[in-house]
C-alpha cells in the first residue's frame, strides 16, 4: 500500500521541509531500526547533501550512503564474476555479498529508470528489508507498482511512501530543480516545433513545481504567469490542472499566490558582478550544491581545495551569506580574532589530572572543526579579494551598474569603448559589458562598432555572436515591458523611490531585479493582467493581497534575486508577506552564457 506523507509547516521554509523528510527517511519513518544502507539517485543525492552532512547521516545507524544505479551495477558485476567480499565499504561505494542483515532505505525520483533498477534489485535482493520513498507523485496508472510487486517475490519491501523532496533547498527561501544546460532552450522554444525536444525537461519542471507545493503543504489561491512566455503559460496551466485534479493538494487555509515567470524577461541580472558573500562566491568561484572548489588558488592548503558553504551546516555562513564585501571582511576578521582568543585561553589551561585531559580531548574535535571553518572562510575571502583586484572588478562593476540602471548613450558608449580597449579588463567581462550595452541600446546603439571593438580587443567570434543570440532570446520584441520601464518621467521617479526605500549601500548595488518590481506591483494591487494574467480569476473577480508568494522562474534564478527576496522577508516593512523563490537552476554569468550558446 502506498502511503502519502505530508507535513504541516508554519513557514514557507524549503530547508526545513526537506530536513523533516530526511529525518523521517533515515529512520524508515519509524519502521526501520538498526543498521541500514541509504540508496539514492543523482537528484536525491543532491537534495540530501544540501541539508545534512554524510557524517551526520552515518552517526544515525546508516552503514553506507550510495547511489542505487552504482549499487545495482556493482552487484551485477559481482554476480557475473562470482566474487566475494568481506562486506566492508569499497572505494566505489558498493557493498559486498554479506549484507543480508542490513536494511535498505531508498529515496528516489519516481522515474522509469529507477523503477527498473529496483526491479533488478528485488529479483536478487541483497538486503533484509526495503523501505521505498519516492520524491514525487507516482502515477497509479503507470503500471510501475505492478512491476515492483511482481519482482518482489521474496516479499522484502516493507513500505512505499511519497516524500515530496524533488527539489534542492539552498536557502530557507530559495529552492532549485538543478536543471542545467538546456532550461533557456526549453523556454525559448516553447510553443514551436522544437518544443518536443524538451518534453522530458518540461515534465521535470512540472513535477518539481508540484513537489515544491506539496512539500510546503500549500495550495495556490491563485496562479499568474508571464504573458510574454509560452512556457510560463503552459507550466502555470498544467500545475493548475494538477492542483484541481488531485485531492492531495487540497490544504486548509488561504494559499499563496503562485507566480510563474521566465528568465527572458530579465536577462540583465545574471550578467552583473555580485558583491554579497553567497552571490559573489557563485559568480567568481562557482557554488554548486553548496560546494566550492578552491583547487589551484594560490596559497590554499590541500584540505581546503573543496569546501562546503551551507546555510544549514555553517552558522557563520548563514548569518553572513547576504553581507556585502566590506561587511564580510569585518565579520571574517572578528571570526578569526575570536578563534585566536579561544586558542590562547586553551593554551593557558593547566592539565594536571586525568579529568583535565579528558575535558581537553572532549573539546578537541570542536576546536578542530572551528579551526577548519575559520580557515575555510579566510581562504575564500582571500581568493575573492585576489580576483577582485586581478580582474579590476570594482571598476567594471561600477560601469555595469550604470548600464543596467541609467540611460545615457553618449557617456556609456564612450566608456564602453574605453573598457574594451583596456588590457586590465578580462575578456569575459568585456563580453558582459557588450551584452549589457546591446540590451540597453538595442534600438539606438552602434552595435556594429561595439562588435568591431570587441574583436580588436581579443573577444572571440563565438563570444561576439552571443550579442545577436541574446537579442533573439530576450530582446525588446521578445521580453515583457518591465526591464527598463517605459522610459517616461513617472517610471523613473517610481524606480528612484523604490530604490531609496530599499536602500543602496553603494554604487555597486544600485540595480533592482525585475522580480522585485513585480513583487511591489503585486502588493500594491497594480500588477497588470495584460502582462501577468491569471490562469483562473478569483471568485467574484476580487484580487486580494496575498500573505505568501511563491515565485518560480523557468530558465533559472540568481543569487542577487535571492538576496533581495531574503532582505524583503527579513524586513519589518513587508506587511507580514513572505516570499519563496524557485527556479530551473541558479545562474551565474558563466552558466547563463553557456546556456545562451546552446540556443539556435
Amino acid at each position: 500500500t502506498l502511503c502519502i506523507t505530508l507535513f504541516k509547516y508554519n513557514n514557507m521554509d524549503g530547508i526545513a521541509s526537506i530536513q523533516t523528510y530526511i529525518n523521517r527517511l533515515i529512520a524508515g519513518d519509524g519502521k526501520c531500526d538498526g543498521m541500514k544502507v541509504l540508496l539514492l539517485d543523482a537528484m536525491t543525492s543532491q537534495v540530501v547533501s544540501c541539508v545534512t552532512s554524510q557524517t551526520e547521516i552515518l552517526n544515525r545507524e546508516v552503514y553506507l550512503v550510495t547511489r542505487l544505479d552504482r549499487h545495482v551495477l556493482s552487484s551485477n558485476k559481482s554476480n557475473n564474476q562470482g566474487s566475494m567480499t568481506n562486506g566492508h565499504t569499497m572505494n566505489n561505494g558498493s557493498l559486498g555479498s554479506s549484507t543480508s542483515h542490513l536494511k535498505a532505505v531508498c529515496f528516489l525520483r519516481p522515474t522509469e529508470t529507477n523503477f527498473q533498477l529496483l526491479v533488478e534489485e528485488l529479483r536478487n535482493p541483497k538486503f533484509a528489508e526495503y523501505h521505498l520513498f519516492f520524491a514525487g507523485i507516482v502515477n497509479p496508472n503507470s503500471g510501475l507498482f505492478r512491476m515492483l510487486a511482481e519482482a518482489d517475490e521474496k516479499e522484502r519491501v516493507v513500505q512505499l511512501q511519497e516524500f515530496y523532496g524533488d527539489f534542492v533547498p539552498i536557502n530557507e527561501d530559495l529552492v532549485t530543480l538543478n536543471c542545467r544546460d538546456h532550461s533557456l532552450a526549453m523556454t525559448a522554444n516553447a510553443g514551436t516545433a522544437l518544443a518536443r525536444e524538451y518534453v522530458h525537461l518540461y515534465e521535470r519542471h512540472r513535477e518539481g513545481l508540484c513537489s515544491i507545493l506539496l512539500a510546503l503543504k500549500r495550495k495556490p489561491s491563485a496562479i499568474r504567469y508571464q504573458q510574454s512566455s509560452a512556457l510560463a503559460k503552459q507550466l502555470a496551466m498544467d500545475v493548475h490542472e494538477a492542483v484541481l485534479s488531485d485531492q492531495i493538494f487540497h490544504f486548509r487555509g488561504k494559499g499563496p499566490l503562485l507566480l510563474v515567470l521566465d528568465r527572458m524577461d530579465d536577462p540583465v541580472t545574471p550578467l552583473l558582478s555580485q558583491w554579497t558573500y553567497q552571490a559573489m562566491v557563485h559568480e567568481l568561484l562557482g557554488l554548486n550544491n553548496n560546494r566550492v572548489l578552491l583547487k589551484g588558488a594560490p596559497g590554499v592548503n590541500k584540505d581546503l581545495e573543496e569546501v562546503v558553504l551551507s546555510a544549514s551546516q555553517d552558522d557563520f555562513f548563514k548569518v553572513n551569506r547576504h553581507s556585502n564585501f566590506g561587511e564580510l571582511g569585518e565579520a571574517i576578521k572578528k571570526l578569526l580574532d575570536d578563534f585566536q582568543k579561544q586558542q590562547t585561553q586553551h593554551r593557558r589551561e593547566n592539565i594536571t589530572s586525568i579529568e583535565d585531559m579528558q575535558q581537553f580531548m572532549e573539546k578537541f574535535p570542536q576546536l578542530r572543526t572551528q579551526s577548519h571553518n575559520v580557515s575555510k572562510h579566510v581562504a575564500i575571502m582571500g581568493e575573492l579579494a585576489r580576483l577582485v583586484d586581478v580582474c579590476s572588478l570594482m571598476d567594471v562593476s561600477q560601469f555595469e551598474q550604470e548600464l543596467a540602471c541609467a540611460d545615457d548613450h553618449a557617456s556609456h558608449f564612450r566608456e564602453l569603448l574605453e573598457k574594451l580597449g583596456n588590457p586590465r579588463v578580462k575578456t569575459p567581462d568585456k563580453l558582459r559589458l557588450g551584452l549589457l550595452y546591446a540590451l540597453r541600446y538595442e534600438q539606438s546603439g552602434n552595435l556594429n562598432m561595439v562588435k568591431s571593438q570587441m574583436q580588436k580587443s581579443g573577444v572571440s567570434a563565438d563570444m561576439i555572436e552571443l550579442m545577436d543570440k541574446m537579442l533573439r532570446y530576450a530582446g525588446a520584441s521578445v521580453r515583457g515591458p518591465g526591464l527598463y520601464g517605459s522610459g517616461d518621467i513617472m517610471t523613473k521617479m517610481t524606480k528612484s523611490l523604490i530604490t531609496s526605500v530599499q536602500g543602496v549601500n553603494n554604487v555597486y548595488s544600485q540595480h533592482v531585479p525585475v522580480v522585485m518590481d513585480i513583487i511591489n506591483n503585486v502588493l500594491k494591487g497594480k500588477l497588470k493582467e495584460s502582462s501577468h494574467p491569471f490562469v483562473e480569476k478569483p471568485l467574484g473577480g476580487v484580487i486580494t493581497r496575498p500573505n505568501e508568494i511563491i515565485i518560480f522562474i523557468a530558465g533559472g534564478v540568481t543569487f542577487e534575486e535571492a538576496t533581495k527576496i531574503s532582505e524583503f522577508n527579513a524586513s519589518s516593512q513587508n506587511g507580514g508577506v513572505k516570499i519563496l523563490l524557485g527556479g530551473s537552476t541558479i545562474h551565474n554569468s558563466t552558466s547563463f552564457l553557456e546556456e545562451l550558446k546552446n540556443l539556435v
